[in-house]
């Protein structure tokens, strides 16, 4: 019907409505009707081409890995009262989607040696930060050979809280990351830290590194990615939101890294956070305490 009255407007003044509104067989006064709304229906187009245009921005800040859930989070966030509906529908008809993640090869090792007890049994959840942590080790290609990045992430707060990347995957690899995390004091005494059972993380040099900074170690089965989900996830999230698969050089490596935790860390939206960032949900942790004491 809209159509027949776009036409009906464009030809009116060379053939007559009611010549033109016989030939498409459509009613006069719904012609009439349908012109009335023109400026509401021209309004309304402004404010979805306005809507669309925040969104497409939204999309681009975030290397375009935001779907719609997150685009109308941040939109709230800005004072938007939109509706998630709406935003799937725009981005859906202006192509705008987010990335979907692929799955990776762990690079666990197996290893018989003797390991420390799973102490987190697929609860990756916290009720404070720096008591439950979970950690892997990743891999960075680029054309001067491998890099390795090896992160802490705290279970509360989903933020990464410690890593490291070097040229290798020796001990000292994962007991930089953990250190790291300590000495930001973004570990508490007694806490967990959970890992699958690479060699690195069952080494006596890692071991010593926890108990000196009086953290237990867990360890999930051998070979299951799903005993360690939570940092098998965000290697996921990363190696898809940081949008290059190879680097030419090591230095353009780490710099993309570092960018890229801080964009995490301090911007990045959580659906399991409640469309918080990591460092938002532990300042508020330490408010609401502060607070509460």
């Amino acid at each position: 019907m809209t159509r027949s009255y776009r036409f009906i407007s464009d030809h009116r003044g060379a053939y007559g409505v009611a010549r033109l509104c016989r030939v498409l067989d459509v009613r006069r006064p719904g012609f009439y009707e349908w012109l009335a709304a023109g400026p509401a229906r021209e309004q309304r187009a402004a404010a979805e081409d306005r809507l669309a245009g925040e969104i497409a921005g939204i999309h681009a800040v975030h290397h375009g890995a935001y779907g719609s859930p997150r685009v109308t989070a941040e939109l709230r966030r800005r004072g938007e009262a939109v509706n998630h509906k709406r935003v799937e529908r725009v981005m859906r008809e202006r192509r705008i989607a987010g990335t979907t993640r692929r799955r990776r090869h762990s690079l666990t090792r197996p290893d018989k040696a003797a390991a420390a007890p799973d102490l987190i049994g697929r609860d990756f959840t916290a009720d404070a930060p720096g008591r439950r942590l979970a950690g892997d080790i990743t891999y960075l290609p680029t054309q001067e050979g491998w890099l390795y990045l090896a992160a802490v992430l705290d279970l509360h707060t989903r933020e990464i809280v410690g890593h490291a990347i070097a040229p290798h995957m020796r001990a000292d690899l994962v007991c930089d990351a953990i250190t790291l995390a300590a000495d930001r004091g973004l570990t508490g005494p007694g806490a967990v830290f959970h890992s699958d059972r690479g060699t690195q993380y069952q080494s006596a040099e890692f071991r010593a590194t926890l108990t000196a900074h009086g953290i237990r170690p867990s360890m999930g089965r051998t070979g299951s990615c799903y005993d360690n989900a939570a940092a098998e996830s965000f290697f996921a999230t990363l190696k898809t939101e940081i949008g290059t698969r190879s680097w030419p050089t090591r230095d353009q490596a780490r710099h993309a890294v570092f960018a890229y935790l801080a964009y995490y860390n301090h911007h990045r939206l959580h659906s399991t956070l409640g469309y918080r960032t990591p460092h938002e949900t532990r300042l508020n942790y330490r408010h609401h305490h502060a607070h509460a004491a």
